[in-house]
């Protein structure tokens, strides 16, 4: 009943109000036979639509629908009681057309809005996974004993991460529930979204649409079967990201059999909600000054690297964990990517210069904060967006100095369209507007992150035949920088 008709945005109750508003206006221009039968029944639809919708609740963009109607309402059902009131003998009123129509195109511009504001800010509809294997996803909380936690001044405080992971599960029912975006709950999911608003400038309601989506996976899903190790990637989010912004790229790799934990950074992500409730929210913020604020960088990207490090350590030991864990002997945690968006890729290039164990380090459109040494010795891939007058002059130098210095082959593919949160979930529920998510679309934004991260994945992970550089090139303007390539 509240899921999204695809194309339009809204949900059947949703759009049925919409019809129902359209149709009360109208009536008031129908042949008179036709008036009554019309009224009722666009009356009975909207009544009962905005029953089902005030029980599921109403999103704001219904509102301006709802009042539109209420205003054409009256002069809907006034032609109907008016025979009631009429004195005998006397002549029936009623508004002359050119006083009508401007009311009637004021109640159809109001109504309109509806529609407008409910595709410019929609309940993320998520592509649907196009791998073999059905997706499963599960949320761990683990403490580094050995590691203080520097954002607070408890001497006796411990670095405590949240990871969502997602892994190849077993097709469950047609029916089954799938798992909530954002959150464990749906209150945990409104209060990431209010979080991620409000990180933004936005006000919440905005966005009161995001806590409502489904993603395609299933919370706690029976492992696939089978004795196959899935190769795992690790995935850094943004600065004030969380673990599930990019849970459509997710759900696609756990479908071709990889196995993706993303991380929730507290003090660093928007908020982070523990598993005893309690919630931690952002405590990094920038001075304005170029210096200090990449110092500060620096230092949150060191943190997020050292987070990567201990999670890996987590799966290894999970893997080991006998029969006590589904995914027990199922992690290949020999063949291991590090991932990251934004700052969330300055992580994982750093996490993959202090840590061996990285065989693969993917970076999303993220400047590479923090030193440039010692030279990265696994393959790396660098999606950027396209490069214009107003970007960091110093993103592109130190980003061609890290991959220069690499001693494996590493690529850098700009893709045409793109915007920084092209390489994110933002396109499949923020306004289409390209300066913010570039021009790609709902469907191919999500659609070129995953093809092109697959194709690397595949080639430096599982090393598939294939031709990389020609199947990258197909997404973008790609430079290859091989080892032998150094000065």
């Amino acid at each position: 009943m509240t899921e999204t008709i695809a194309g339009l945005s809204m949900s059947p109750p949703e759009f049925l109000a919409v019809l129902g508003a359209v149709a009360l206006v109208v009536a008031r221009w129908l042949p008179p036979a036709a008036r009554p039968r019309v009224t009722i029944a666009a009356g009975v639809v909207l009544a009962l639509s905005a029953t089902v919708l005030g029980a599921v609740g109403i999103r704001w963009q219904l509102l301006p629908v709802l009042a539109g109607a209420a205003v054409a309402l009256p002069f809907a059902l006034s032609p109907l009681l008016r025979p009631l009131r009429r004195r005998p003998g006397r002549p029936a009123w009623r508004a002359r057309w050119w006083l009508a129509l401007p009311g009637s195109a004021a109640c159809v511009g109001l109504i309109a809005t509806g529609p407008v504001a409910a595709w410019a800010f929609p309940v993320p509809v998520f592509p649907e996974p196009s791998g073999s294997f059905a997706v499963g996803t599960r949320v761990v909380q683990w403490t580094d004993p050995h590691r203080p936690e520097t954002f607070t001044a408890d001497p006796d405080d411990r670095r405590t991460v949240v990871v969502q992971l997602w892994y190849p599960a077993q097709k469950g029912p047609a029916g089954a529930r799938r798992a909530q975006y954002l959150g464990r709950t749906e209150q945990e999911a409104r209060t990431v979204s209010d979080a991620l608003a409000r990180g933004v400038g936005l006000p919440g309601f905005l966005v009161d649409g995001v806590p409502r989506a489904r993603t395609h996976a299933v919370f706690n899903a029976p492992v696939s079967g089978g004795d196959e190790r899935f190769p795992v990637v690790l995935f850094s989010p943004g600065a004030g990201g969380v673990r599930t912004q990019n849970t459509a790229w997710a759900e696609e790799l756990a479908s071709h059999g990889y196995l993706v934990a993303a991380l929730d950074h507290p003090y660093d992500s928007a908020v982070v909600v523990l598993d005893d409730g309690r919630t931690i929210r952002a405590a990094t913020t920038s001075t304005g000054d170029r210096d200090a604020d990449e110092e500060l960088a620096a230092g949150w990207t060191a943190i997020r690297a050292a987070d990567l490090g201990f999670v890996l350590t987590q799966l290894e030991g999970l893997d080991r964990g006998g029969n006590t864990d589904p995914l027990a002997g199922r992690l290949d945690t020999g063949r291991v990517a590090v991932t990251g968006h934004s700052m969330g890729g300055a992580a994982a290039l750093q996490a993959a210069r202090q840590d061996p164990r990285f065989d693969a380090v993917i970076d999303l459109d993220g400047y590479p904060h923090g030193p440039a040494t010692p030279a990265l010795h696994q393959p790396v891939l660098a999606l950027t967006q396209a490069i214009t007058p107003s970007t960091d002059p110093r993103y592109l130098p130190r980003l061609t100095e890290a991959l220069a210095l690499d001693t494996a082959t590493s690529y850098r593919l700009t893709v045409p369209g793109a915007a920084h949160l092209t390489f994110m979930d933002g396109p499949l529920y923020l306004p289409p507007v390209p300066p913010i998510v570039g021009s790609l679309g709902r469907t191919g934004s999500p659609h070129v992150v995953a093809a092109t991260t697959l194709a690397f994945l595949d080639a430096t992970l599982r090393h598939a035949p294939g031709d990389l550089p020609g199947a990258l090139s197909a997404y973008g303007n790609l430079s290859v920088h091989h080892p032998d390539d150094r000065p």
